[in-house]
């Protein structure tokens, strides 16, 4: 696992980078988690003739953790399809977000994937790009960094692996659904109040960035903040199902249209 990884890609021929963020897999029930799983799972079979790369922003699990001899026991289509895509040779990486911050390295080895804890740099076709999942990320929302400094403090973590797992997986499903954002009452705030642009634009006095990608905020958003910088919110798949692709000279911000339950 990574705290944070630097990559260089070169997109072969013909070949894109996909983003998707915010699926939330496990909430509000494990019917309706079953159907947006099958959704992932479509729209990952329709990017695997061009994929090369594939980066999940985080909250992929509405919750997930890794007890020593056990895991949550659902998402078994969703892994098939990963091990698939690696199979055919796509690189996948996983970022850790707020919703899931306590996977470890059971996925890497189930999946044969990276997993990074906080945010990759990445140069793929001369522009750069800053990803990560963006909770904890610009000023304010003091409770939510003070819950994940203990969320992730190897004591806590210790402490509640010895919770047995109906009991402890349930605990966590409760807290995570309490503290869910709903898309559908995301509105943009105004580029002063979202405290998102304002970390990107503190991280623009010093980087160079072409592209600002995050998760998190479930409103899919692609703004300017400077003539050679964009902000780009990856929204979620539980209203919007929208991704962003980069094909080598352009990134778009997209919708899966076959996003109707079967």
């Amino acid at each position: 696992m990574y705290k944070e990884l630097s990559l260089n890609i070169e997109l072969q021929n013909n070949r894109k980078i996909y983003f998707l963020s915010d699926i939330h897999l496990g909430t509000p029930n494990e019917q309706q988690s079953l159907q947006r799983e099958k959704i992932v799972v479509r729209f990952l079979s329709s990017i695997a003739n061009d994929a090369q790369t594939i980066f999940f922003v985080g909250d992929i699990f509405d919750f997930w953790f890794e007890y020593k001899h056990a895991v949550p026991k659902y998402f078994i289509r969703f892994f098939a399809k990963i091990i698939e895509l690696r199979e055919k040779g796509i690189d996948i990486y996983f970022i850790k977000g707020n919703h899931d911050l306590w996977m470890s390295d059971y996925l890497e080895q189930l999946l044969d994937i990276k997993l990074v804890e906080d945010r990759i740099l990445l140069k793929a076709n001369k522009k750069t790009f800053f990803i990560t999942h963006g909770d904890g990320k610009g000023p304010g929302d003091t409770k939510y960094k003070t819950l994940k400094k203990i969320f992730t403090n190897p004591i806590c973590k210790y402490l509640f692996s010895w919770v047995h797992p109906d009991i402890g997986i349930k605990i966590a499903q409760i807290w995570s659904r309490s503290s869910f954002t709903d898309p559908k009452t995301e509105k943009f705030k105004g580029e002063e109040s979202e405290w998102l642009i304002t970390y990107t634009k503190k991280k623009l006095e010093t980087n160079n960035v072409d592209y600002f990608i995050f998760g998190h905020r479930h409103l899919p958003m692609k703004l300017d903040i400077s003539s050679s910088s964009m902000y780009i919110n990856l929204g979620d798949w539980i209203v919007n199902f929208t991704y962003a692709v980069f094909d080598g000279s352009n990134l778009a911000l997209n919708v899966f249209e076959n996003n109707i339950n079967e």
